[in-house]
């Protein structure tokens, strides 16, 4: 029985380049122990983020590359659990600061703001009107702020926004004559 430090390097080295080849970042790996089992924590992440399916690509080619490597890393049953970081996260390099151009974010260095731009290391911030250029150091993790509306968004129809079958607007008419034939 490894080591479950020894587990997650070594399980990081197969892991990571089948993430990466997928073209997605590995965020994090976390092996921890629950009851007989290993518990095998994965969180991934990409420039469009990572929806439902993605996850469960992302899975089966994890799982296949750490099934592969079974006679090395012991065949001690696992749980293996791939998730996005999700919206709660810390941003701590400059990947994630660009994968969240024009949220709100909270820092403690330069207080709330939102991500204007990213550009190498520095990160351009409008805090209340004002612009900040602050490089990721200098800025120290930040978090997104959750945002149920936002003030002046243009829609782009107000009557239809998504463009979907639906019942707000005129263009729908014929949609609604087409469901009841």
């Amino acid at each position: 029985m490894a080591s479950l430090t020894a587990l997650k390097t070594r399980m990081t080295e197969i892991v990571a380049p089948a993430v990466t080849g997928a073209g997605y970042d590995l965020e994090d790996l976390a092996v921890t122990r629950v009851g007989r089992r290993l518990l095998v924590r994965i969180t991934v992440d990409g420039d469009n983020g990572v929806n439902l399916d993605t996850v469960a690509e992302l899975s089966r080619l994890i799982s296949d590359g750490l099934d592969a490597h079974e006679a090395e890393l012991g065949s001690e049953p696992y749980t293996l659990e791939v998730s996005s970081p999700g919206v709660d996260r810390q941003l701590t390099t400059a990947r994630h600061w660009k994968r969240s151009v024009g949220r709100l974010v909270k820092t403690a260095s330069a207080g709330t703001g939102r991500v204007m731009s990213v550009a190498d290391e520095v990160v351009t911030l409008d805090v209340d009107g004002t612009e900040k250029q602050l490089t990721v150091a200098e800025l120290g993790p930040g978090r997104i702020q959750v945002e149920f509306t936002r003030v002046n968004e243009a829609f782009p129809d107000e009557d239809d926004i998504d463009e979907d079958d639906d019942f707000d607007d005129e263009d729908d008419t014929e949609d609604v004559e087409e469901d009841q034939k």
